[in-house]
């Protein structure tokens, strides 16, 4: 069966940033078919994420394993705050049932065609590739740039917007329960279902 998996670090600092994309590495040798799906990037630090979601094809046992709180153990001297003396960094890992995307009609989806950019702006080819989809009725809008043909892009700019829909539906939800779902809030530090140890 497949079901999205959340890493979140909460409101945890840089280090669980850090910890987030060390601890999907080792997950995604438990669910190799796993798709990234959604990211939220750290503000500063590259390759730290504040959350990651994937969608995995998943079994009970290995549910069981990750469910709950993940330790990093930091093994060496803290990079990001060099004599900062804590040395533990706890990530949430959730297994979330999918729920049935929101339909959308093409005639409220508008696309518009640009040139991709790589770093610092400058444009890396002459064709508009890259597509921005904005569905009309919620204001919601995406960019995608990561295929070479636009039609690609177009297909992966409309998954994305339907996720951002379902992630708009699913925040409705979780504010109706009083904020159940609220993962990123509450994340619970000790009772650990795995640990790990390395450098951040």
């Amino acid at each position: 069966m497949k079901k999205y998996i959340q890493l979140t670090a909460g409101r945890g600092p840089v280090e669980c940033a850090r910890a987030v994309t060390l601890v999907a590495r080792e997950l995604l040798k438990d669910f190799p078919d796993a798709g990234l799906i959604e990211s939220e990037a750290h503000n500063t630090e590259p390759d730290c994420y504040i959350s990651l979601l994937f969608l995995a094809e998943t079994n009970p046992d290995k549910e069981k394993e990750w469910q709950g709180t993940v330790l990093w153990q930091e093994a060496t001297a803290n990079r990001f705050r060099p004599g900062h003396p804590r040395k533990n960094w706890y990530i949430g890992v959730h297994f979330i049932d999918p729920m049935e995307l929101p339909e959308i009609s093409d005639k409220n989806i508008v696309f518009e065609t640009m040139h991709s950019r790589g770093h610092g702006g400058q444009r890396i080819n002459k064709v508009e590739t890259a597509v921005r989809a904005t569905h009309v009725p919620s204001g919601l809008s995406v960019r995608c740039a990561d295929e070479r043909s636009q039609s690609q892009n177009k297909l992966r700019a409309k998954e994305r917007l339907l996720m951002k829909l379902f992630h708009q539906q699913k925040e409705k939800i979780a504010s109706a329960k009083h904020g159940i779902w609220n993962n990123h809030v509450f994340l619970v530090r000790g009772n650990t279902v795995k640990r790990f140890s390395g450098p951040l």
